[in-house]
């Protein structure tokens, strides 16, 4: 078990044949979830990954330690839902060992009892999904009755100063309506909200017809608020924007419709220890098992990242892609 914390003041050696550097890791720390969304998880014949298959605490903490010393500077934990994990606590306090901005996406179901654990560990920016303020939607989309849990917790991390992003999947006929009321919610919250076309994975009923795209969200928003661009982040996946004179900002996820990847620094784990070097890759490469039999994982990093494709994993969006469902791969 590790006992100090690891320096990393070199570079990212993670550069791909574009010569895009990656210091950004996403690790799923599993594929179960107590909520259902149907964007995410396919309604029918959804099979969870045996615990002897997913990477124990340890490992995730040995095989996050070599993506640093490769460069990596930033994680984000993901799932399913990272916090049903039961050794989830232990997970975060091994992690926060390492030299890198630790931080984590969750539907804030669970987050009450992680405040301690969050706060020990650096986690000040919380990723929260919510698509909708209505409870029978939200009911709806997740096939769960949990908004009224959902809604105190995400006001309790705000109430201890959490940097809070909610994370919203807009989907045209089902919660297109609300934008408004998103934005209108940063008037007097210091809250960060991004509004995530809705994206193509097996098993969730994924069509154009049903994106709702960021030019139209722009285009309204821009008919009732008076909205200015922000300056968007460096390998910022979203564009910035905020309603003058509101404390809090705005942000869309154009994924589909005018995709981001020409300054792409991000590379995935799943859950099972799979590395995949973009959300939409049809590849990917065991490091878990690598690890296990004792083999060094460099070569095999590297291996993924020089066969990174330009854009969305070499995938077009015109028809089913090939893929592991969102909830297998982890958001």
């Amino acid at each position: 078990m590790p006992t100090e914390i690891i320096e990393n003041t070199s570079p990212s050696m993670l550069t791909d044949t574009f010569g895009r550097v990656h210091d950004y890791l996403r690790i799923s720390l599993t594929d179960r979830c107590n909520l259902r969304c149907t964007y995410c998880m396919p309604s029918e014949d959804m099979q969870f990954a045996l615990h002897s298959t997913l990477m124990t605490a340890n490992e995730v903490f040995s095989i996050a330690e070599k993506f640093v010393k490769l460069g990596v500077k930033k994680i984000r934990l993901t799932g399913g839902e990272p916090l049903v994990r039961k050794d989830a606590h232990h997970i975060i306090h091994l992690l926060s060992k390492l030299p890198v901005e630790l931080t984590i996406t969750t539907n804030a179901t669970r987050t009450d009892s992680f405040l301690d654990d969050f706060k020990k560990a650096g986690i000040r920016s919380v990723n929260v999904s919510l698509d909708t303020f209505s409870k029978e939607k939200f009911l709806s989309i997740t096939r769960r009755n949990d908004f009224d849990k959902v809604w105190q917790n995400i006001h309790q991390l705000l109430a201890h100063n959490f940097h809070v992003k909610l994370n919203v999947v807009v989907m045209e006929g089902v919660n297109d309506d609300e934008l408004l009321d998103f934005v209108s919610f940063t008037q007097h919250q210091s809250i960060h909200i991004r509004f995530i076309e809705f994206m193509p994975f097996p098993g969730n009923n994924w069509n154009i017809q049903k994106v709702y795209s960021y030019i139209e969200m722009l285009e309204k928003l821009k008919q009732n608020f008076d909205i200015e661009k922000l300056i968007d982040a460096k390998h910022s996946t979203a564009k910035k924007y905020k309603v003058k004179g509101y404390a809090g900002t705005f942000a869309f996820i154009n994924t589909v419709t005018l995709p981001f990847c020409g300054d792409c620094n991000r590379l995935r784990l799943t859950a099972d220890g799979k590395m995949k070097n973009c959300l939409f890759s049809k590849g990917e490469i065991d490091l878990l098992s690598a690890y296990r039999n004792g083999e060094d994982l460099d070569a095999l990093i590297f291996q993924s990242l020089a066969q990174k494709q330009k854009q969305t994993g070499g995938q077009n969006f015109d028809w089913p892609t090939e893929n592991r469902s969102m909830i297998a791969i982890g958001g």
